[in-house]
């Protein structure tokens, strides 16, 4: 089943947003669909890489229209660089963080990098936003963050756990934190499906798979920048948002893309599991069903805040884990051509 997570609904007319990590997959995903669906007073693209900030300026300006780019700011910068981080969240009312080392071998293999990066840059702005009384910051998470088995899934609950707790902080500036974590994103740099795309290019005769049993939850960019957007309006502080999206195995996603390729088993890499969890069991008392999504609301809470618990939101059962074999929906072939056809518009 497709969601575009459209709904709830936050007016963005006339406010300060700030994207960290902008000139990545969702960053330039998330600045075209902002400034096509609000008009926000500014549009920040906070990153590190001049390169990718130039050609992304010049893509932007011959598809926009010259209102909607006139709001447009690119600032150079490293979510590392504290000092930096706050001159960039001057009068900003609104941040995504989405700058990361997301690379699980790269993680591995140097580790102060993914640690000064992903769990220093999340303590970083924290401190920025609360010092520029941003309203609200909603950061991106992985599975991967779930139960981690891997330097990059666990640098990732460590910056989760940053956020939520940053609330406690906040104190009467208001700021309020919230997390959202989801599976792998059809088309991202660094997905399977490009790969798996430019073998079909090349009518490759085999196909690497890693371990027949394997799944994964999958999600597309626009469906990934609406949840985000989405949690925006629902946010009270401290939640981790999870959407309801469907597994796939990845021998249906091979057979789908190349149905005339032979399998190639490698085995699973270093860092890698079999099965993504977005949710574990010992979650789940804190875990909250709103419908399209699950909430795993803040184990404890310092600051006034109304759980979706005491407003009449069923809890999930206990025991209950949300995990990508253990999904209840599931991509077909079908389904799986429909999300690409979406990635390809």
């Amino acid at each position: 089943m497709y969601r575009s997570f459209g709904e709830p609904s936050m007016n963005f007319d006339g406010a300060s947003v700030l994207v960290t990590g902008g000139t990545g997959s969702f960053g330039r995903r998330f600045v075209r669909l902002l400034l096509r669906d609000s008009r926000p007073r500014r549009l920040i693209v906070f990153s590190r890489d001049e390169l990718k900030q130039s050609e992304m300026r010049e893509t932007l300006e011959a598809e926009l229209d010259a209102d909607a780019f006139r709001r447009l700011r690119f600032f150079i910068g490293d979510v590392r660089d504290r000092t930096r981080m706050e001159l960039a969240m001057r009068e900003v009312d609104y941040v995504v963080h989405a700058a990361a080392l997301k690379q699980v071998p790269t993680a591995e293999y140097n580790p102060y990098e993914c640690l000064r990066t992903n769990i220093g840059g999340a303590e970083n702005l924290v401190w920025a936003a609360l010092r520029n009384r941003v309203r609200k910051v909603v950061a991106l998470s992985t599975d991967k963050a779930c139960n981690p088995i891997n330097l990059y899934g666990a640098s990732k609950l460590a910056s989760d756990k940053t956020f939520v707790a940053a609330n406690n902080l906040s104190g009467d500036l208001g700021t309020r934190f919230s997390v959202v974590r989801y599976g792998n994103v059809v088309g991202s740099r660094g997905s399977v499906v490009p790969f798996f795309r430019r073998l079909a290019e090349q009518r490759a005769e085999t196909v690497p798979i890693t371990d027949e049993r394997m799944t994964r939850f999958w999600i597309t960019l626009d469906q990934g920048v609406r949840f985000v957007l989405s949690c925006f309006a629902l946010m009270r502080g401290g939640e981790i948002f999870v959407p309801k999206i469907p597994s796939m195995r990845i021998v249906d996603l091979a057979a789908a893309m190349l149905p005339w390729a032979r399998r190639e088993i490698i085995g699973i890499r270093p860092g890698e599991k079999l099965h993504e969890m977005m949710i574990s069991e010992d979650d789940a008392h804190h875990t909250v069903d709103l419908g399209d999504r699950y909430v795993i609301e803040p184990a404890f809470a310092e600051w006034e805040r109304t759980s979706f618990a005491a407003e009449g939101h069923p809890r999930v059962p206990d025991r209950f884990a949300y995990s990508s074999d253990g999904n209840g929906e599931w991509l077909d072939a079908e389904g799986l051509r429909r999300l690409l056809r979406e990635t390809e518009a």
